[in-house]
């Protein structure tokens, strides 16, 4: 039955989306409707006036991915936070990013609401501000995807992803050696 709701609401969304028009209603929605309704709570209700596409995207954060280049001009230039979102034992057992400050994934929704001495002393680094550049980076760039979208979640406007992580940066970091 829910199935069923889930269905009719996504062919109403792919219409909308088609059309850009706003949802027919088609029959009024019973009881039994409503029931079966409760299972879907991450939907956002909708107007049936006039449709804001921002209610069917995941979040309206400007994600920009950076690259291997510009997070090295990042870190010489001082003007961005680097987040590693791995775990310690994985900083310990393959390496970290020079310069970046460990926050595990985890901990990062609790770790953006303390105060700035509260998370110096727990992790080691300044706390970013809200309106500061900040790239999160984990292995091999999931883990730092949602990150990006807790801080952001958070009122962060300036949050980037390194989508290559701690693979791509130790393979170019050591190719660089090498030459």
């Amino acid at each position: 039955m829910a199935l069923n709701v889930c269905s009719r609401l996504t062919r109403n969304v792919v219409r909308v989306l088609a059309n850009r028009s706003a949802i027919p209603v088609t029959r009024p929605l019973t009881r039994s409707s409503w029931t079966h309704l409760r299972y879907l709570h991450n939907i956002s209700i909708i107007r049936y006036d006039s449709v804001s596409l921002r209610n069917f995207s995941s979040s309206s954060q400007p994600s920009v991915d950076v690259s291997y280049e510009q997070l090295k001009k990042l870190l010489v230039s001082g003007s961005s936070v680097v987040i590693d979102v791995r775990e310690p034992w994985e900083l310990r057992e393959y390496g970290n990013i020079q310069g970046s400050i460990n926050v595990p994934l985890g901990q990062v929704n609790g770790a953006l609401q303390l105060t700035p001495d509260e998370f110096k002393e727990k992790y080691g680094g300044d706390m970013p501000s809200k309106s500061q550049n900040i790239v999160f980076s984990c292995l091999a760039g999931v883990r730092s995807k949602h990150a990006l979208e807790a801080a952001v979640s958070l009122g962060y406007t300036k949050v980037q992803h390194f989508p290559g992580g701690w693979q791509e940066w130790a393979e170019r970091e050591l190719i660089q050696t090498k030459k």
